[in-house]
């Protein structure tokens, strides 16, 4: 099977370099020279566009930005349905809106292209040794045909239903992580700003029903003033605003996600998008004037 890969940022570099170690045969293709430079050092093979990418695939993976990235990098000139042969699997692993996923499924309909939306979870860190959980919406078969190769990324690989439900989930993640963070943050500002060592907190609820891999990961960071991205707050921002707009979608509302976004937004607008999530904890110290620490 050989693999096309398109998108080499903070999550796609080490992912394509754990599929060059599982021995898939991979060509890349991104804007950013030095990242594809490293990643064709390791084994990789470079194209020269997305259409190059998906003559030479059986599958294609994407993992951009947000919905219009992938909508050009597929269906735009020299995209991949341009350079598609009936029968390629596309697995979109971007976290994009779910509607979006289904129109460019249907484009991949009309080109002969299977597609899935496999949005994934666990950041850099995750993406780095290669155990991400990755959430699989599509035809159930085709996520069958690259379950291998989507466990040489992750530590699991769930089918959660047809098209768009992999982002969905997504989204449902991305809600859960986002308010555990805001909580994890208003709580050790609490701890601050009555005396008592965040530290000590942390060790004495880590263990109990607080305890989470959220807290486990972003409370470290949070006390030390870590902000060195894993998952940026700009991103973070993107996939609330898919959320809350499918929220308007479907109905379910999300008043919790919206107090959150006002806080990114905040954040954003001092000049911390580019931090990692973690730095909803600046949100906190900004308004106390108080700083969570050791």
């Amino acid at each position: 099977m050989k693999v096309g890969f398109i998108g080499l940022g903070i999550m796609g570099k080490p992912m394509s370099k754990n599929l060059l170690k599982a021995g898939y045969e991979i060509v890349v293709r991104d804007f950013n020279k030095e990242a594809v430079a490293e990643v064709v050092a390791a084994g990789a093979k470079e194209a020269g566009s997305p259409a190059e990418v998906a003559a030479e695939s059986d599958v294609v993976i994407t993992m951009l930005p947000n919905s219009p990235h992938v909508k050009e990098v597929v269906c735009g000139e020299n995209g991949v349905l341009e350079g598609a042969k009936e029968g390629l699997i596309l697995v979109d692993m971007s976290s994009i809106a779910p509607l979006a996923s289904q129109e460019i499924e249907k484009a991949c309909v009309k080109k002969g292209v299977k597609m899935l939306d496999a949005p994934v979870s666990g950041g850099e860190p995750k993406a780095i040794d290669g155990s991400l959980s990755i959430m699989v919406g599509g035809d159930k078969q085709v996520f069958e045909q690259v379950y291998d190769l989507l466990m040489a990324m992750g530590a699991s690989a769930v089918h959660c239903g047809q098209i768009g439900a992999g982002n969905t989930t997504k989204l449902a993640n991305q809600v859960v992580v986002a308010l555990n963070i805001a909580a994890v943050s208003e709580a050790f500002m609490l701890a601050a700003k009555a005396g008592v060592d965040p530290q000590l907190v942390f060790e004495a609820i880590k263990g109990g029903l607080a305890g989470s891999t959220v807290m486990n990961a972003k409370a470290p960071m949070i006390m030390d003033g870590n902000f060195k991205p894993g998952f940026k707050i700009d991103l973070h921002i993107k996939d609330l605003n898919n959320a809350l707009d499918t929220g308007h979608d479907v109905g379910a509302h999300l008043p919790m996600t919206a107090m959150v976004m006002e806080m990114l937004q905040t954040l954003r607008a001092d000049g911390c998008g580019q931090d990692d999530h973690s730095a909803i904890a600046k949100y906190y110290e900004k308004i106390t004037g108080t700083t969570i620490k050791k």
